[in-house]
């Protein structure tokens, strides 16, 4: 029975270490084929004795660690063709992205085994001869884009079975012969231009724009007729036939016919400049409009961030080690981008790179640190790794403009979740949810004040934390505060999160992280905005309004009404409340310390008894004798408890 046990120990600790351990081994050593084989300028971190899925730039892999289903490599320098028998044998891959290099050869016979491609991005290499004639072999692909190579032969009619495709870009190329009817109601993309097409634009690709042709020597009754910008003015009536006209002078026109000609061109002249007039505002509001969801892909991160061009040198991002991010700055200027809020430190973007992945990008104002400096700090908080701490991936510095990008979190953050207009497609937070936000929140602060003691946030507030993939809180923003003017006026920065001492960005404190971190535990608890309003025009501060309730009176009132709905968690919010309270004290020395308050936060789970029942059903009121209990506790000390 005793070796039964034993066998079945190692057993279980092998799958475990396994399972934590889990490597792509056959993925990574196609990948080693390919890189040891293909010649290429930058350097690159892969390494037999390092994760693929975890370090390696450029690679990606399912959840489970077990294939690699992504790959992106563009403008490495690679030059030469593809080693056979290497990327081939990654089955998994969803995505694949070697654009700007210089790719020379064929297109890769053996790409056939990649059966679930997706996304294909080959543009700006130096491929040569005609594709493959089958394209039924990638029945998932939903965006090509080979432009700016040297492919030639004509256009594969089996294209026209990819039923997923979205974005079809072969310009640029040496296609010659008719254009397959491509009758594909998804294709909202197509771009033919500057090959040596011939024949006429078939039939179902006439909804594209003449400029997805041009520059190919196609038939002139080919061209898709141009949409019309006004509605078209009605003919003019047939002239009347010649034994209809009077026979004895030229018809005069009477002076009511001649006031209507000159009533009518004053009419259709009013149009016309009114249409130009339109027109021109719309594209002047179109320059200076902050973007929107609904203009995301018309906007870039170069429109929205004026002044910057690709440059050599110094003028490029600078990524962190153990980044498995590949992408330059002209691609991220390209990139389409999305107003996520605009701050104290700046503005933030979701910006979508041409291969389908997605990072936020804060552009910095009210910095005027000397680069030297920016880079010290930059070093600092970029090395800082943790699970409840938003890297900084990379960062761009210049005179003019200083940009740092993170990962995007597909949740939002706490203010946009706590404080959306609650509807059908919004639910409220949950009792679980927030005590998970405040635990990863209060780790991640935590981290980054035992680093060397004097490192602070500087700027925590609910728009700065975000859920991670456990949906715990996870803290951005880190170490951006410092970086700031001193003379920014101290009201508008983090206005009712900022500790009361406070009245330099450049002389925060771990202390006055602690008040922050406090505000955000009431927020989470009230679900009320640190500085808002209760009616007329009355502004009122969260702290001091907590604290006056607790001096006062209590009342179920200071909660969330959404959290009335789960009962049994009247402790549990008492006891986050009075954490709150301690770390929102007055003065900094009669705070806690955040190892302490990670401690208390997570003990909040082992306060309650019992299981939580699901919030439907009755709606049960707090117990006053135990709110009273707990609430006279708060009041009679301000010290934190142990």
């Amino acid at each position: 029975m005793g070796i039964k046990f034993i066998f079945l120990a190692i057993f279980l600790a092998e799958t475990i270490f396994l399972l934590v351990n889990a490597e792509p081994i056959e993925d990574k050593q196609a990948l080693l084929d390919f890189i040891h084989n293909i010649s290429h300028s930058r350097p690159l971190n892969w390494d037999v004795n390092s994760s693929a899925c975890n370090s390696w730039t450029g690679v990606t892999c399912n959840h489970d660690k077990s294939r690699v289903t992504a790959i992106r490599l563009p403008g490495f320098g690679f030059h030469g063709s593809i080693p056979s028998n290497t990327l081939s044998r990654l089955s998994a891959l969803q995505i694949l992205s070697l654009r700007s290099n210089r790719v020379s050869g064929s297109f890769p016979s053996d790409f056939s085994n990649l059966g679930n491609l997706t996304l294909l991005y080959l543009q700006f290499n130096k491929f040569s001869g005609s594709l493959p004639l089958d394209f039924s072999v990638w029945m998932n692909l939903s965006v090509i884009n080979l432009s700016n190579n040297g492919f030639n032969g004509s256009i594969p009619y089996s294209i026209a079975n990819l039923t997923h495709l979205t974005a079809l870009n072969l310009a640029n190329n040496s296609f010659s012969g008719k254009i397959p009817e491509l009758n594909l109601p998804s294709l909202q993309l197509l771009d033919l231009s500057n090959n040596n097409l011939t024949g006429s634009v078939p039939r179902s690709l006439q909804r594209f724009p003449n400029s997805a042709f041009s520059g190919n020597n196609l038939s002139p009754e080919s061209s898709s007729p141009p949409l019309p910008l006004v509605p078209s003015l009605p003919p003019l009536p047939p002239p009347s036939p010649p034994e209809a006209r009077p026979s004895k002078t030229p018809t005069k026109l009477s002076e009511s016919a001649i006031l209507g000609i000159i009533i009518g061109g004053c009419a259709l002249g009013f149009v016309v400049l009114a249409f130009l007039m339109i027109v021109c505002y719309s594209k002047e509001k179109g320059e200076n409009r902050v973007p929107t969801k609904s203009h995301r892909k018309e906007e870039s991160v170069k429109k929205v961030v004026s002044g910057i061009e690709h440059g050599n040198g110094d003028d490029k991002l600078v990524f962190f080690e153990g980044s498995n991010l590949a992408f330059d700055l002209e691609d991220l200027l390209r990139a389409s981008a999305e107003v996520l809020g605009k701050g104290t430190l700046g503005t933030t973007y979701k910006a979508a790179l041409d291969d389908a992945m997605t990072v936020v990008v804060k552009r910095l104002k009210e910095v005027s640190v000397a680069k030297r400096e920016f880079q010290q700090q930059m070093e600092v908080v970029g090395n800082i790794k943790h699970e409840n701490i938003a890297a900084i991936r990379a960062y761009y510095y210049s005179k003019d403009e200083k940009l740092i990008v993170y990962d995007y979190y597909s949740s939002g953050s706490l203010s946009a979740i706590l404080h959306a207009k609650r509807g059908e497609n919004q639910s409220p937070l949950d009792w679980e949810t927030r005590l998970r936000i405040a635990i990863g929140a209060a780790r991640g602060i935590a981290h980054i004040h035992i680093q060397n003691g004097k490192l602070v946030h500087g700027n925590i507030k609910a728009s700065n934390i975000f859920l991670n993939s456990e949906q715990y809180g996870c803290v951005s923003d880190l170490g951006l505060a410092t970086l700031t003017s001193p003379t920014t006026p101290p009201v508008m920065q983090t206005a009712g999160y900022r500790a009361p001492e406070v009245t330099d960005t450049r002389k925060l404190s771990q202390s006055s992280d602690v008040y922050s971190y406090g505000v955000l535990l009431l927020q989470l608890l009230t679900g009320k905005s640190p500085i808002h309003a209760t009616g007329g025009d009355e502004v009122v501060h969260l702290v001091r309004w907590v604290q006056s309730v607790v001096r006062e009176e209590w009342t179920a009132e200071v909660f969330d009404v959404e959290l009335l709905k789960y009962p049994n968690i009247e402790e549990e919010m008492v006891e986050m409340l009075q954490i709150g309270l301690a770390c929102a004290v007055k003065m900094p020395e009669q705070r806690p310390k955040m190892v302490d308050i990670v401690r208390r936060v997570e003990d909040i789970r082992r306060v309650g008894t019992g299981n939580r029942p699901s919030s439907e059903g009755s709606t049960p009121t707090l117990t006053p004798p135990i709110l009273t209990q707990r609430v006279d506790e708060i009041g009679s000390s301000s010290s934190f408890p142990q």
